[in-house]
């Protein structure tokens, strides 16, 4: 009971001062369709630099110091997901001391156009980016998924009810009851968007509807809170140091994380994990920091071992991606070591990685 007292009396104390020296602002050349955010931090250039580096290429695939204009590749639809995307505005929310959280809101279109919110939490002890499954204990993370499950349900039924007790309802109504009725509520931890709050956690699940019956969607997206305490019994020792303002850092996954070092011991290169997926699968994007282009990679994650393909190009003969190597390596504390594969002449080179 004491170690309970304890653990909130930190979460409510202390732990909820900002960094002092921690400043967002701008990054430049900024304009009305890119209003993007750039961190400095004078207590650590390590953890200012890998958090920026995280943003400018997980959101704008544009490598920071590298050639070009970094809003150039997502105001032109020119990155792999091929979308116009334009940013219009960030926030830095109220978090305990350890945690930065920014809200990110903008504009993307494809074969339409629609509006964004975004939320991108960082360890300000390490400057990793923050997985919302590290925060759960192994064994709790269906049940967590389960609650926010219950919260969505709860919301759209509540809402299915008092449209159905609406007398003579219109057809607009009745599509609306149809809308919510096949409503996707089985949102897990992983992939769900989240930001931390003074005394919160909240998710962000998408809405019920699609794009083209976005304008009878009353609900929109379903914003999901839990206070620190309801989720205090599922933590993780991560969450639970994280949260509570210690300096003790434990391990996490790889996933969104950023790595440093060598093919065959002397061509520097830096990775960046994306997510990992529940099927174990993953993508990445590593460049030489000699000629910053950015390479992708598509794998598998399994066991504390790698196995990845590096493709070369499309073959329309084929109609597949052809490798241009193959990868297999081992996740060893903060290392991942292993060897990349040329796939035309199956000389293997050495892979060894640090993470940043």
């Amino acid at each position: 009971m004491k170690k309970k007292v304890l653990f909130f009396m930190l979460v409510s104390g202390l732990s909820f001062s900002q960094q002092k020296n921690l400043k967002i602002s701008d990054l430049q050349p900024k304009t009305k369709d890119f209003v993007f955010p750039v961190i400095s931090y004078s207590d650590n250039s390590g953890i200012e630099n890998k958090i920026n580096l995280f943003l400018q290429v997980s959101e704008l695939e544009y490598i920071p110091a590298s050639e070009g204009n970094p809003s150039e590749k997502v105001n032109a639809g020119a990155t792999s997901y091929a979308n116009y995307v334009y940013f219009y505005d960030w926030k830095k929310l109220e978090t305990p001391k350890n945690i930065l959280s920014i809200s990110i809101d903008g504009e993307a279109s494809g074969a339409y156009p629609e509006e964004f919110s975004d939320w991108k939490n960082f360890d300000m002890r390490t400057g990793n980016y923050i997985n919302a499954e590290d925060l759960f204990q192994a064994g709790t993370i269906k049940t967590v998924n389960g609650l926010i499950q219950k919260k969505i349900e709860k919301r759209v039924n509540n809402f299915l009810i008092k449209l159905k007790s609406q007398k003579n309802a219109s057809e607009d109504v009745q599509e609306q009851i149809g809308l919510y009725e096949g409503c996707f509520t089985d949102y897990t931890l992983n992939g769900i968007r989240y930001f931390f709050g003074k005394d919160k956690l909240t998710f962000v699940a998408g809405r019920c509807s699609n794009h083209a019956m976005r304008v009878l969607d009353d609900l929109g997206s379903h914003k999901l809170e839990f206070t620190y305490k309801e989720l205090e019994k599922y933590w993780s020792p991560y969450a639970k140091n994280l949260i509570s303002g210690s300096e003790k850092i434990d391990r996490t996954s790889p996933g969104n994380k950023l790595y440093k070092g060598k093919i065959d011991g002397k061509y520097p290169i830096t990775v960046l994990f994306n997510e990992i997926n529940e099927d174990d699968s993953f993508s990445a994007t590593y460049w030489y920091d000699k000629n910053k282009k950015q390479i992708n990679w598509r794998g598998e994650f399994v066991h504390d071992h790698f196995s990845i393909t590096e493709d070369g190009y499309h073959s329309e003969e084929l109609k597949q991606w052809i490798p241009r190597a193959l990868v297999e390596a081992d996740l060893k504390g903060n290392k991942i070591i292993g060897t990349w594969q040329d796939n035309k002449t199956k000389k293997y080179l050495t892979l060894e990685l640090e993470e940043l």
